[in-house]
């Protein structure tokens, strides 16, 4: 039907996922845990380049567990891009620290290097470096982690990874979420492939080994269950674990559907003035994971505006992030700079951009919007 709803980014499963499901469930191996759960951590030591992976029930929980395993603590300062969704900051306020929000930078519009560098040598110089960065992998384009890692080894700072959105892509050659002393990753529903829910903390052998056992409520080896220190309940179902490795077995073909689908954007879009796509690093290869567009204030409807119009055609859009500085929850958190990722905000429109949607469907988002626009 013409009128079927077309999401912004949908989960896109298939024949493959239901079979490894369905020997998961017929295996009797429901609960945390399980074959499938092994099998997703060695498959994904090897697109890692080797890095140990703990399997978690969330991207959030994995980002918990990174920090924590950074050392970050209660009245710590964690310095993170401010251009993100609400979960990164989230996880910083689980460990009891406070977020410093930095800037993006135009060519990315992932954590601008300059400010970070700059803040961690005023931090130095004042005797109060923060307890890690957390930089955020936007839209699923790498963020410069050679200026960043520079950066953060300079003063001994840990860097993490928020590598959510970037599954797939790659800097200089490298996969995203090899980066960094720790990355993590989600499954969520819309990401590039999904277990439903789930995520990934991927690091060192002794840190993943620590993350495992804080995630299954940090349970010494005793019959009679004994613990030392809290923990959580954070390892993946089995179950999800199946569904997670037919899914990365169509990984590439996933990426290359979103970078293709970002293409012909660019040349349907390409005669329409005032719009521009959000810059490709030269860095890297991103995913594409959503096409975000921004729209000259002058020349166009807003972005919401834009939102409610596509919505008469059932067509999902949605506005770029917030940045976290605007955030009510996040008032009076410190913030360096902060113009670049206002007005990314202000002007960026996310477009569909899920591996399922087809040409058709795909056709007629572009129809729409052109009709949006005027």
């Amino acid at each position: 039907m013409t009128n079927d709803r077309i999401y912004l980014s949908a989960p896109h499963v298939g024949a493959r996922e239901r079979e490894l499901l369905l020997d998961a469930f017929d295996s009797g191996w429901v609960a945390p845990l399980g074959p499938h759960v092994d099998a997703l951590e060695a498959e994904f030591r090897a697109h890692f380049d080797g890095r140990d992976v703990a399997a978690l029930s969330s991207g959030t929980a994995a980002l918990h567990l990174a920090l924590l395993l950074a050392g970050v603590e209660a009245g710590d300062e964690v310095l993170m891009s401010t251009l993100t969704f609400v979960a990164t900051a989230n996880a910083v306020m689980y460990t009891g620290a406070r977020p410093t929000f930095i800037d993006s930078d135009r060519s990315s519009w992932n954590i601008d290097p300059e400010l970070l560098s700059a803040s961690l040598e005023e931090r130095a110089n004042q005797g109060r470096l923060p307890a890690a960065v957390v930089a955020v992998d936007l839209y699923g384009q790498c963020a410069d982690y050679d200026l960043l890692g520079a950066a953060c080894e300079q003063y001994a700072v840990p860097l993490i990874s928020d590598a959510a959105e970037a599954l797939g892509a790659t800097y200089r050659g490298r996969p995203a979420g090899s980066l960094g002393d720790s990355a993590v990753m989600s499954f969520n529903g819309n990401k590039i492939i999904t277990t439903s829910g789930g995520g990934l903390l991927v690091s060192d052998a002794e840190t993943v080994a620590r993350a495992r056992h804080l995630a299954t409520q940090a349970k010494l080896p005793y019959l009679h269950y004994e613990h030392e220190e809290v923990g959580f309940n954070y390892r993946m179902s089995n179950l999800l674990a199946a569904v997670g490795r037919g899914q990365l077995e169509s990984l590439p073909g996933k990426v290359k559907r979103r970078r293709d689908i970002n293409r012909v954007y660019r040349e349907s879009l390409s005669g329409v003035e005032g719009l521009r796509f959000m810059p490709e690093a030269d860095y890297g290869i991103p995913t594409s994971w959503l096409t975000v567009v921004q729209l000259d204030e002058s020349r166009h409807p807003l972005p919401h505006e834009v939102c409610r119009r596509m919505a008469e055609f059932n067509i999902e859009c949605r506005p770029a992030w917030k940045p976290m500085h605007q955030q009510p929850i996040f008032d009076g958190c410190e913030t360096v700079g902060g113009t670049v990722a206002d007005e990314v905000f202000r002007t960026g429109l996310c477009l569909p951009s899920g591996s399922r949607m087809t040409e058709a469907q795909h056709a007629r988002v572009i129809d729409a919007l052109l009709g949006a626009l005027g």
